[in-house]
């Protein structure tokens, strides 16, 4: 064999237990595989640049549009080992981790950068830490979905009794219940995969989520009127197995640090700028925009917030609620 054949063989031995040896990492998340998608085009950036940074040591595998499974099954497989990392939102891991429910308190934020600024600052970081000790997930941080606005099939809503009668999507947790009902509607949990077929038969009127979900799951095709009165943040935490993490080299775990702060700056770009231009967006897709006035926010947020924060301090106690107000006072240099 040729010296050239010889090194050509060697090469090709050495890459083929290159690839044998690298790590799997499977990477879930719920929208569509589509680079409009705010959490795919993250996923991908995410997948080329540790790809990359650790020269094919870990292996990243992306599986969009709920392909392994619903939130829930996704934390499960989080906790267990067989999902090792994921982009989910605020209702499933509250499910599993009540204190992250501290962040469905409604008519809290006045705009991304403060919201941001918590989730990345001393608060946000120390409800990671607890979730990590108390369920082997540890969270990277978050992106936000956009802003969730109510729509409905029935009529415009600019004011909270406009809600009253409206059967309306939430996800599944108790604290979203709470927060619809709170302002004279009925609430009803369906799964996300569930949703547009459950508006589409009439089974809600309506539901409350972010443009970006809006559009990538072309609710829009099944309702009529959307409200911008942007009741919560949509957070999405980048989650990983603490088991995985912990299985990595110090090379690796650098990487996948720098690559998740990539992903997220990603994510949170497309979502705001979707965000800011929500009325052009949903207009050109036939629906009729409501706008929400300051002073109409204020009734929903004096409607509804009491009745959240109540609801939470029942079931987590005060601790986060008032870290949370801190936080928030903290940013506006009360």
């Amino acid at each position: 064999m040729s010296k050239l054949l010889a090194a050509t063989a060697t090469m090709a031995i050495a890459v083929s237990a290159g690839a044998a040896s690298a790590k799997e990492l499977k990477y879930a998340h719920f929208q569509s595989a589509d680079l409009s998608s705010p959490k795919h085009a993250a996923a991908l950036a995410f997948e080329s640049c540790v790809e990359g940074k650790t020269s094919g040591s870990i292996d990243v595998q992306v599986f969009p549009a709920s392909q392994l499974g619903g939130g829930a099954e996704i934390m499960e497989g989080l906790q267990l080992g067989a999902v090792q990392m994921a982009a989910i939102h605020d209702g499933p891991i509250s499910a599993i981790y009540k204190p992250f429910s501290v962040l469905a308190m409604p008519y809290l934020f006045d705009d991304q950068a403060m919201a941001w600024a918590v989730m990345d600052g001393e608060f946000g970081q120390a409800l990671a830490e607890d979730m990590r000790e108390k369920t082997g997930i540890r969270s990277f941080g978050v992106a936000d979905n956009g802003v969730r606005n109510f729509t409905n099939n029935v009529r415009p809503v600019d004011e909270p009794e406009d809600m009253a009668g409206m059967k309306m999507r939430v996800m599944t947790a108790p604290v979203w219940v709470t927060l619809v009902e709170s302002l004279g509607a009925s609430a009803t949990p369906v799964p996300w995969p569930e949703l547009p077929g459950a508006l589409a038969q009439g089974v809600v009127d309506g539901q409350e989520n972010g443009v970006t979900n809006i559009v990538n799951a072309s609710l829009y095709q099944h309702q009529k009127y959307v409200s911008l009165d942007g009741h919560v943040f949509s957070w999405h935490a980048y989650l990983m197995a603490d088991s995985f993490y912990e299985s990595l080299t110090d090379t690796e775990k650098t990487a996948v640090a720098e690559c998740v702060e990539i992903s997220k700056t990603i994510h949170r770009g497309m979502t705001a700028a979707q965000d800011a231009n929500a009325t052009a967006i949903l207009s050109e897709k036939g629906m009729e925009v409501v706008p929400v006035t300051p002073e109409q926010k204020a009734k929903f947020r004096a409607a509804a917030q009491p009745a959240v924060r109540e609801y939470i301090v029942g079931e987590i106690g005060a601790e986060w609620p008032d870290r949370l107000d801190a936080a928030v006072a903290a940013y506006r240099g009360e």
